[in-house]
């Protein structure tokens, strides 16, 4: 099948993310505009406008009520999704670089970036209390000095954050206290992305060591490692196979003097018992920034440095791809 191509954004994507039920999309992007789209048909319902800066990240609570936006313009805002209207202004020191939602949709959490003077803090505001917001002071803020976090996501029963670092490190932050509970580093160098598995007991990193790699959400333990030749941006975990699929390629600055053929730009499907590769997807025109899965598993989004987000439907039972010998 055709894959659905979404034309809503002038400069390269940032993130993706599909709410619970998997009917909407949301994009965002390196040009201030958060878009959301219907998935099945590709049609844009509209933008939440406000942000001045690159947005770097999405988040939509389990019961599609809010969104939450993240920007380098040092604001993080929460919208109505109905409406678009904007809920709430926390102004920051820096740039938010990750945000999200627990499952209950009442705590939010975001991580700012270490730049201009200020260090990074990981930042958890109750929204059930309206004097937080108002004051701008979260109930929680977490300074991490040493290295900034380039990703998280919350573990189970929303008890901690798991947040990816800029030097490869895996910490789990309690959401109550702040502090940390375990602390890994299977990666050697930035991880890119975090995403969960659909019952939050796996999380899959993605890093600049060209590697991707599956650990315990509690424990942390490592549980397998997907092996490419380019570093990796993104990664999600199918919620009905035992299938990974990753987006990566060269950083931007490299891409202009490498063909697409080379440049390896390719959504490429790893067996997640296995790590064997079985299929890649073509389609981007550089580097995929990054993927997800839809809930029901029959069809995956990629947004790429091309600024186009691509929705690929398949039946996981018989994939048609591009085998490499």
């Amino acid at each position: 099948m055709k894959p659905i191509l979404l034309q809503g954004h002038e400069r390269s994507i940032t993130q993706i993310k599909y709410n619970r039920e998997g009917d909407l999309l949301f994009s965002v992007a390196k040009d201030t505009v958060t878009n959301v789209w219907y998935s099945v048909n590709g049609e844009r319902l509209g933008t939440y406008n406000g942000h001045t800066g690159a947005v770097w990240c999405v988040d939509c609570d389990w019961d599609t009520k809010n969104v939450l936006t993240g920007s380098a313009d040092n604001s993080c805002r929460l919208w109505d999704c109905e409406t678009g209207k904007q809920l709430a202004l926390l102004n920051t020191n820096s740039a938010v670089r990750t945000c999200g939602f627990d499952f209950s949709g009442n705590i939010i959490m975001f991580s700012t970036d270490k730049q201009m003077g200020y260090q990074c803090f990981l930042n958890y505001f109750d929204l059930r209390d309206p004097q937080q917001i108002e004051d701008n002071q979260p109930y929680l803020s977490i300074p991490c000095s040493e290295h900034k976090i380039t990703s998280a996501v919350w573990g189970p029963l929303g008890e901690f954050v798991i947040a990816g670092h800029e030097n490869g490190e895996i910490n789990q932050f309690n959401a109550k206290t702040g502090e940390i509970q375990k602390k890994i580093k299977e990666h050697s160098r930035q991880i890119n992305d975090i995403q969960s598995s659909v019952d939050l007991s796996m999380v899959i990193t993605a890093s600049k060591d060209n590697t991707a790699k599956l650990f315990d959400s509690t424990s942390l333990d490592h549980i397998k490692t997907f092996k490419t030749e380019r570093p990796v941006n993104s990664a999600a975990i199918s919620p009905i196979m035992d299938h990974v699929v990753m987006g990566g390629g060269q950083e931007a600055m490299e891409v202009t003097t490498t063909s697409t053929r080379i440049g390896k730009f390719e959504a490429r499907f790893f067996h997640a018992a296995y790590e064997e590769e079985f299929g890649r997807v073509k389609g981007h025109f550089g580097p995929i920034n990054c993927v997800a899965f839809h809930p029901d598993g029959k069809s995956y989004a990629s947004g790429g440095e091309d600024g186009y987000t691509r929705i690929h439907y398949f039946d996981p039972q018989y994939f048609d791809f591009e085998l490499e010998a």
